[in-house]
């Protein structure tokens, strides 16, 4: 009689990248994580510094995120805080960022880019976020294969769902 070999376990599921997105605006979160899916991605979303702040942190079972979409004005504090920090942190120094806001004043925007992160403001077209977030993070995958993808042509603003928000889709 011969022995059976033992069946191989079945392998685990790799982990996908994940992003963080931080905006206290919830709906951006939501509108954005299934563009991101759609490429590949895990998307988790936090609405405060403290949020975030444990998020980064990246507790088990949770892998760290590979990129950081950042508002700068939160309930708790300033966004550009939380990049001075990760900046200053050898860990998350080099972690990509792009700093998705509605700030208008110059200075600030020019603090994000002295910190190395990418800028991008309210109201945003998700494709345009998603092309930027696959460059900033090697994805070549993102845009290929023609036809409209998902988020072509929207425009999502930083009102959310309320009266003053509609999606635009050009002409």
């Amino acid at each position: 009689m011969t022995p059976t070999p033992a069946p191989h376990p079945a392998p685990l599921p790799t982990a996908r990248p994940r992003l963080l997105v931080i905006d206290d605006e919830p709906h951006i979160g939501l509108l954005l994580r299934p563009y991101f899916e759609a490429i590949g991605y895990d998307v988790s979303l936090a609405r405060t510094l403290a949020e975030a702040r444990t998020a980064l942190a990246a507790a088990a079972p949770a892998p760290a995120p590979i990129g950081v979409i950042l508002d700068l004005h939160l309930p708790d504090g300033s966004g550009l805080d939380l990049l001075r920090d990760l900046r200053a942190e050898p860990r998350t120094r080099h972690l990509p960022v792009i700093v998705l806001t509605a700030e208008g004043e110059q200075v600030i925007l020019d603090q994000a880019e002295r910190l190395g992160a990418a800028l991008l403001t309210k109201p945003f077209s998700p494709k345009k976020l998603v092309a930027q977030v696959a460059a900033m993070l090697g994805n070549k995958a993102v845009g290929g294969g023609g036809g409209r993808g998902v988020g072509d042509g929207a425009v999502i603003s930083a009102r959310g769902t309320g009266p003053g928000f509609r999606p635009v889709t050009p002409p």
